[in-house]
């Protein structure tokens, strides 16, 4: 299949320009080499149709200027007023020119706050023939934290909208302390004697234990949760859910549902020759079968839902429906139009594309049983998580369970459906070229409309984060550069050809406080790549935390010492868009990315650069002393040396989370994910695998070993 050609690249016209200014899409860019980038008019065009306007004619272009600079001329209040404590902000009130106002705020305890008007004049403006003006009021720095409603009124007009009073900044050495470190790693990879064929919230929660209470770690970081399709294949990305908000029952352990208990003998006979048959795959080191797996514990489940609820299970179970809301109903009900119509919403019929269709409710009412199913399974999963997050606290874990929120979700899932007022259309996020994936990369993902998601005052994005917030203690954003711009790619174009759109990072990064303060949880933002640094500051200014990965700290090609890295960071040799730490040390990334034609430059350059990094690295690990100059770093003993000396780097660095990942502690080498593939690489589909290719079960890791206990050792106050 050959790669989508973008138009011919054209200069951006000025009033094109200044339409993408004025709706944040960058006609310009500086790359990772600090080189300035010119973006072409075709992709402004068409990053601008996707955020819905016309741009066909220099009429249609002057006429969207026109709209944008009324819109909020034209309303009485702002969609949502967003601050954060301690700092006294203006609100704008719009009526009619010289009229007198009022304001006030009910907070969401009830109380009343009348709000002062301020000495500020605004020039006032005509709007569809009748001149507007802007009274101004203050609200305090005092405002409690939470979700307030502002109210307006005047001449007999009213208003109200959401007002977000959010942290000064969230306070991480408070959950955190001085130090913490934990274990990193793929749940669905990770598997014990007694998991179904993958890793599930039970593993997790022994994992979480004996690291706690036996090793002293803090946390343990995991993959994202996130919900995939209901019907096969299931993607095996956890980094393309289907929705964001709501979690995979995939990793249900099927004997820890209460319910479990009251299925017949014959019932659970049959369930248990499934999980035999499952349990067997756990002994080999083939690729992981997900549809086996949720094809099995989808039909114990079912026998499980039809068992019934005593009456308070049931009771708890409607409180979990009540408190999720039409976020939870919306996410049943597409799962059930997949079960009834197939797993790709294009061949639905037409009247089933928005959930607020009358065929939908219709649907959902003659489908209630199914879609009270799926709900089910939601709250079946939340009760796991939270069971496995109190396992985690009560072996002594400072922060327990990390969550990790993907950057975006499938094209074609449920939050594509059901938030498909707030997200865009026609393009894919992605990241532009850098060093380790020279030809950009497109996710395929629908990004928020950033004014679609202020207008719908920033509440799916709430919602989510309070639903994935809910039994954390920590919460790692993936691409965090997100919050404040992300690489869109226009359909049929090639991923080089994007351009970043801005966000209201500021209010993006409040709500995020007020909810992860809320939960009690630390913040982790992946801020690599093409990052500014003024992006890194503002992380670090409302205490979230920034991340540092071994192999991406360079300066002017020149590795850092670990001594000068960040304080502030999630610091550890290793990621998941890399090979394992002793396969990377073998040229595993160099190998694979040349096998499959992601390099532009020639391989053996490649391998080059590799071994100038690799020598560079040894020569700073044996001059601070973490590193032997004797060890023969060609042998299978010199590797592991230098997989522990790398870890002995990171641990010496002043980052306040240390993270080591669970692949590093066996000697995996297999990667576990090639950026830039889907089916070219068995991208999230290998078991956990010693260095000779050995499955490793949690059992057994347990029982300890020299590596682990060298790894370990090296992070151990």
């Amino acid at each position: 299949m050959t790669e989508p050609v973008a138009p011919a690249w054209a200069a951006v016209p000025d009033d094109l320009g200044r339409l993408a200014a004025a709706y944040g899409v960058a006609t310009e860019y500086w790359d990772q080499s600090g080189g300035l980038v010119q973006v072409g008019a075709a992709t402004v065009a068409a990053v601008l149709e996707a955020l819905g306007l016309d741009v066909s004619s220099d009429g249609a272009i002057g006429a969207a200027l026109e709209e944008k600079r009324l819109r909020d001329w034209r309303r009485m209040l702002p969609p949502v007023f967003v601050m954060r404590q301690g700092d006294d902000r203006r609100l704008w009130v719009h009526i009619g020119d010289g009229h007198p106002a009022r304001a006030w705020i009910i907070t969401e305890d009830g109380r009343r706050l009348d709000l002062e008007q301020m000495d500020f004049w605004v020039e006032p403006v005509e709007v569809d023939g009748a001149l507007v003006g802007e009274a101004s009021f203050r609200v305090p720095g005092d405002l409690p934290l939470g979700w307030h409603t502002v109210h307006a009124e005047s001449d007999g007009q009213s208003a109200s909208a959401p007002v977000v009073s959010a942290p000064h900044r969230l306070d991480p050495a408070a959950i955190a302390g001085d130090r913490q470190w934990g274990l990193m790693t793929q749940v669905y990879a990770m598997r014990s004697s007694t998991s179904w064929g993958l890793g599930d919230l039970r593993d997790l929660a022994t994992l979480a234990e004996w690291s706690g209470r036996e090793l002293g770690a803090g946390f343990v970081l995991i993959n994202p949760l996130h919900a995939a399709s209901p019907v096969p294949p299931m993607a095996p990305s956890p980094y393309l859910p289907v929705t964001r908000r709501f979690a995979n029952p995939m990793y249900l352990r099927i004997e820890d549902v209460p319910e479990f208990a009251r299925l017949a003998p014959a019932v659970a006979e049959q369930v248990e020759r499934l999980a035999a048959e499952l349990r067997r795959l756990n002994s080999t080191a083939e690729l992981l079968d997900r549809d086996a797996v949720w094809a099995a514990k989808r039909t114990a489940l079912q026998a499980i839902h039809q068992t019934g609820m005593d009456p308070s299970r049931a009771q708890e179970f409607e409180a979990f429906r009540s408190g999720e809301g039409e976020g939870l109903r919306d996410f049943a009900t597409w799962c059930a139009l997949c079960d009834v119509y197939g797993g790709v919403p294009a061949d639905w019929p037409a009247s089933m594309g928005h959930p607020g269709n009358e065929a939908v409710a219709a649907f959902r009412a003659e489908h209630e049983a199914l879609v009270e199913f799926h709900a089910w399974m939601q709250w079946l999963v939340a009760e796991q998580m939270a069971g496995t997050q109190a396992t985690a606290r009560e072996a002594g874990m400072a922060i327990g369970v990390m969550h990790d929120l993907a950057v975006g979700v499938h094209p074609e899932g449920s939050d594509a459906w059901a938030l498909q007022d707030v997200l865009a259309s026609g393009v894919g996020v992605g990241a532009p070229p850098d060093m380790y994936n020279q030809l950009g990369q497109n996710w395929s993902q629908p990004p928020w409309r950033p004014d679609a998601l202020a207008e719908a005052a920033f509440a799916p994005y709430r919602d989510m984060l309070r639903t994935v917030l809910a039994h954390a203690g920590g919460l790692r954003i993936d691409h965090v550069l997100g919050l404040f711009r992300l690489w869109w790619v226009p359909q049929d174009f090639p991923a080089a050809a994007g351009t970043f759109v801005r966000f209201d990072y500021d209010a993006m990064l409040s709500i995020l406080m007020l909810e992860a303060h809320r939960a009690g949880a630390i913040v982790v933002g992946e801020d690599l790549g093409t990052v500014e640094p003024w992006v890194q500051e503002a992380l670090v200014e409302r205490g979230i935390l920034g991340t540092s990965i071994l192999w991406f700290e360079t300066a002017d090609g020149v590795i850092r010492d670990p001594f000068d890295w960040r304080r502030d960071v999630l610091a550890s040799v290793n990621v998941h868009d890399l090979p394992p730490t002793a396969g990377y040390l073998r040229d595993e990334h160099v190998r694979i990315r040349s096998e499959l034609g992601l390099l532009t430059t020639p391989v053996e350059v490649e391998r080059e650069h590799a071994a100038r990094e690799r020598q560079a690295w040894a020569e700073l690990l044996r001059q601070h002393g973490w590193l032997g100059w004797d060890v023969d770093l060609g042998t299978d003993d010199g590797l592991t040396e230098f997989v522990v000396a790398l870890h002995r780097a990171a641990a010496h660095s002043p980052a306040r989370l240390i993270g080591i990942a669970l692949p590093d502690v066996v000697g995996d080498r297999r990667a576990q994910n090639q950026p830039g593939t889907d089916q070219e690489y068995p991208n999230w589909r290998v078991p956990m695998t010693d260095g000779a290719g050995r499955p490793v079960l949690l059992d057994e890791l347990m029982q300890g070993s020299p590596l682990l206990s060298a790894i370990v050792e090296t992070v151990r106050p």
